[in-house]
């Protein structure tokens, strides 16, 4: 009776493992051999027997995981931050292991029990995994379905590898075993335990596996900037920065003129301009302000591979003109900012934009509207307050004093749903905004009317982007693609689909041969315009990406994610430069100076910070092993609001940056 019990135990798990072949030739076997002649060695019975009763057994999971994580804690303080890299994996694989068993109890006891080790960390994703109840929901929920087909990607150091080997085998935790062999691929290096503990590699979780992005990440991408742009007319004419100084000398009350006709705070602007470029002089030297123009002089020039939209001779003069005196910033030029905040929106500003000079303010809004404000109109009437160098100039939905009591803004009416993203064309004569109604619409800010609603998207559609030159726009939705239009056609140019969750944000780059998209999925991708292929995957973020925003010579990328972390990549090789810990909560903005020497990040923490680029770009390794100091050396500055999270940033042409944000109920 016992062999026959034997013989069906290792008959059902060939036929589980999907073992045909071997099932067959088991049970030839069997049909052909002689019952009687046959003997089992009781100790190989018994375990085969014992594996067969304990291959459904639910208590083994919770055993065996938690002797691991006693067996972790335990370990080295050398090793252990690297081996409590691999309890979260197997964790979540125990849990849905055990609910795709059936056993939904014990998968929720299980779960219940180990929870608080990963909350810190992965708390958004525990929520999740909190409410698959059944088998069927790990099929069903995109999340978890993700996390089953693809492996979990492990850097480790080769002591800590062998350790966990040693032990496991030591053990003859056949569970634990099975699902760090099935669902964990460990990146092996040789040596003693990386020293670096901020390394955005270190696990990653979830979206493309790393051997299908190293294989993208490979394709050859040109980053440079376009050919005979007005910067590098510029540069060729006499160089910026002593056009510049000339300028300034000649054209003194031109300039504070053309400010005043800009911006509502327009004398404040241009004297603020001459006080930096005085600070500049008097405290960097004339080679660091050159070597900060150089970055983008010295960029390579590629070819559109799109058809530019021609200029105008005055719209040329007039950037002409504002690159001559734009401001050089370094971290020792720090911009001034300019910071315009909403106040009794009731909730209902979901988004807002500043056009490229700060003359124009747009707030989408929760009761499908979108609203503009003419800074020019009402800012001589605002309120300013000087805290820490911010202009806080407060547009309001019911302005006092504004003239014959009509209302200060321009009402902008059409969406059937909430407005989630609003962008302004590079000259500010057009806007649009994108809506849970999944259309985006063009508006004109001369005519005050809608000019166009384009229709392609399923869902709502997140965010919307115009490029650099005008005519052309991105788009990303909750269809889990982006796509890219122009202002003629009604019907999108490109699609661009890839990401395995929403698509919450896009950006494009100087050149406007490629865009970047960041998706819930946790990951960035860089997509060719042309082609509408995908030629980069940024892994790394540990949440969904909120924010991304280009460097000016094209080179780098940054994104900012919902748990505050931002990320510096190098778009040549596919790779984190670094990361740039600071704000405690999402990061729903992200801005480069002109030059591309500052990176700005406004947060719902309601600060904004400065970054220093050049630190963070060529920072040496040794500088990361002292943890978090050279996160601290690369801050230049955090600027706090009163109590004002930040919805958006934008530098001027001039470097004054703007920046935008509703009062919360807090305050």
């Amino acid at each position: 009776m016992e062999e026959e019990e034997i013989e069906k135990a290792v008959l059902a798990y060939l036929k589980k493992k999907g073992f045909k072949q071997t099932e067959l030739a088991l049970q030839e076997e069997q049909q052909s051999k002689n019952p009687s002649a046959s003997q089992t060695d009781p100790d190989v019975a018994k375990r085969i027997l014992f594996f067969a009763e304990s291959e459904n057994g639910p208590a083994r999971y919770q055993d065996g995981y938690s002797k691991l994580r006693s067996w972790t804690y335990s370990s080295l303080d050398l090793y252990k931050h690297e081996l409590l890299r691999v309890l979260y994996p197997v964790f979540i694989h125990c849990f849905m292991d055990l609910v795709a068993k059936g056993h939904t109890q014990e998968a929720r006891a299980f779960f219940n029990s180990f929870r608080e080790d990963h909350e810190l960390i992965h708390l958004r994703d525990l929520q999740k995994l909190e409410g698959i109840l059944s088998p069927s929901h790990l099929e069903e929920m995109e999340f978890a379905h993700t996390l089953r087909q693809s492996k979990v990607n492990i850097k480790i150091c080769q002591y800590s590898y062998e350790l966990l080997l040693q032990y496991l085998h030591k053990t003859q935790s056949i569970t634990m075993l099975g699902i760090v062999n099935e669902r964990i691929n460990f990146q092996v290096s040789p040596g003693q335990p990386s020293s670096i503990s901020d390394d955005a590699e270190a696990v990653t979780l979830i979206g493309s596996s790393q051997d299908t992005a190293n294989q993208i990440n490979q394709k050859e991408i040109l980053w440079g900037l376009l050919e005979d742009s007005l910067e590098e007319r510029l540069e060729k004419s006499s160089g910026l920065l002593s056009v510049s100084e000339k300028v300034e000398g000649e054209n003194k009350d031109g300039d504070v003129e053309e400010n005043k006709k800009k911006l509502p705070e327009g004398g404040k602007q241009g004297n603020s301009i001459k006080k930096l470029k005085k600070d500049k002089n008097v405290g960097a030297t004339g080679k660091s302000v050159r070597s900060e123009t150089n970055t983008i002089s010295m960029a390579p020039r590629v070819k559109p591979e799109l058809a530019l939209p021609t200029m105008s001779t005055e719209v040329e003069h007039s950037i002409l003109e504002d690159l001559r005196n734009r401001v050089q910033l370094s971290s020792l030029a720090l911009p001034s900012i300019s910071f315009y905040t909403f106040i009794n929106t009731h909730n209902g500003l979901n988004c807002s934009s500043i056009s490229h000079d700060g003359s124009l303010v747009a707030g989408g809004f929760s009761d499908s509207s979108l609203k503009v404000w003419d800074m020019s109109k009402i800012g001589r009437q605002a309120n300013t307050i000087n805290v820490q160098g911010e202009n806080e100039s407060v547009p309001s939905e019911q302005l006092l004093g504004s003239e014959d009591g009509k209302r200060s803004y321009t009402l902008f009416q059409g969406h059937a749903g909430p407005v989630y993203s609003t962008t302004f064309s590079p000259l500010g004569d057009f806007i649009l905004s994108s809506s849970s109604d999944s259309t985006i619409r063009l508006w004109s800010t001369k005519l005050n009317a809608n000019l166009v609603c384009y229709k392609g998207h399923n869902y709502p559609v997140w965010d919307v982007q115009f490029s650099p030159v005008g005519h052309y726009f991105a788009s990303s939705s909750h269809d889990r693609t982006a796509r890219i239009w122009s202002m003629d056609r009604i019907q999108p140019l490109r699609i661009m689909a890839g990401h395995l969750s929403d698509v919450d944000c896009v950006q494009w780059h100087a050149n406007c041969n490629y865009i970047a998209t960041g998706s819930s999925d946790k990951t960035v991708r860089l997509w060719d315009v042309q082609s509408g292929e995908c030629v980069r995957i940024f892994i790394g973020h540990r949440s969904m990406i909120l924010s991304l925003a280009m460097s000016p010579d094209g080179r780098y990328m940054a994104s900012g994610d919902e748990d505050g972390t931002i990320m510096m990549w190098d778009l040549s090789s596919g790779r984190c430069v670094t990361p740039l810990m600071g704000h405690t909560s999402c990061v729903w903005t992200l801005a480069f100076s002109c030059e591309g020497s500052l990176l700005a990040s406004g947060s719902a923490d309601c600060t904004v910070k400065l970054w220093d680029v050049t630190a963070s770009t060529k920072a040496p390794k040794t500088e990361d092993s002292k943890s978090g100091s050279a996160n601290r050396l690369r801050s230049l500055k955090a600027l706090p609001t009163k109590s004002t999270p930040v919805y958006s940033l934008r530098f001027s042409r001039r470097n004054l940056l703007f920046a935008a944000g509703v009062l919360s109920k807090g305050a």
